[in-house]
């Protein structure tokens, strides 16, 4: 049985006038269902180009990567639009939601955009607020929420289409420590709950609390393991360190 994300040689090259940079440089990657997993390095490492193409918001220069046994590597857009809509929730730091449509709304909208029907985008939204606690706010503006909240609003519109993977890209970046305690707890306790969640993150501090580190440097993947090996957040060194510069 393959694993539910499956990169396999994934190359992402850019040209930058005569330049070729490799955002992505060969990487091999396996997410089996119902795992937590961070995705780790600091900026110019790839892990951003990594979530949007585990994301089908990009496609690799060459390589194959397999959601759930499709080949999505080379889908064109409205393809992979639709595969977004039906297999990925998406939970951003800055929340994205609409100041103009109440929370309701907002966490309905990612079903309106898949096709389904008022009612049970209504019941499939509400369902997704209670699970986050949130029912009592359905019909508050954005505006209205804490930070704390609004994120909450995020993760139920990212629940509400029963995504078959949720990727969390530095949720709680724009939060304080305390709420992004909450927002990080609340994530494991989906992931209990058997959600297949990727988390994108350059804070060790916060990719400690996934089950397993991915972490990129130069594009490539320099530790793959279990976030409680010591090794899970030892820093890279530097080229100019290592040579005593």
């Amino acid at each position: 049985m393959s694993a539910l994300i499956e990169l396999k040689n994934i190359y992402k090259i850019y040209h930058m006038g005569d330049a070729e940079v490799h955002a992505l440089d060969g990487i091999n990657l396996k997410i089996e269902k119902g795992e937590f997993v961070a995705i780790v390095g600091q900026s110019g490492s790839g892990k951003s180009t990594a979530m949007n193409i585990i994301g089908c918001l990009d496609v690799p220069t060459s390589g194959t990567y397999h959601l759930n046994g499709v080949d999505v590597s080379t889908m064109k857009d409205d393809d992979q639009a639709e595969i977004r809509n039906k297999m990925l929730g998406f939970i951003f730091q800055q929340y994205n939601l609409l100041p103009r449509l109440n929370v309701m709304e907002n966490v309905e909208l990612s079903l309106l955009y898949a096709g389904v029907g008022a009612e049970e985008r209504h019941k499939k939204a509400m369902d997704a607020l209670r699970r986050v606690g949130l029912e009592t706010k359905a019909k508050n503006m954005p505006n209205q929420l804490s930070g704390g909240q609004q994120q909450r609003v995020s993760i139920a519109r990212a629940l509400a289409g029963d995504p078959s993977v949720i990727l969390a890209d530095e949720p709680t970046g724009a939060l304080d420590s305390r709420t992004s305690r909450e927002v990080l707890s609340f994530l494991q306790e989906l992931n209990q709950e058997g959600n297949t969640i990727v988390l994108i993150t350059h804070d060790n501090s916060i990719a400690v609390k996934a089950q397993r580190i991915v972490r990129l440097q130069d594009g490539k993947i320099i530790y793959d393991g279990s976030a409680s090996a010591p090794e899970a957040v030892v820093q890279p060194v530097e080229a100019g360190e290592r040579d005593g510069a």
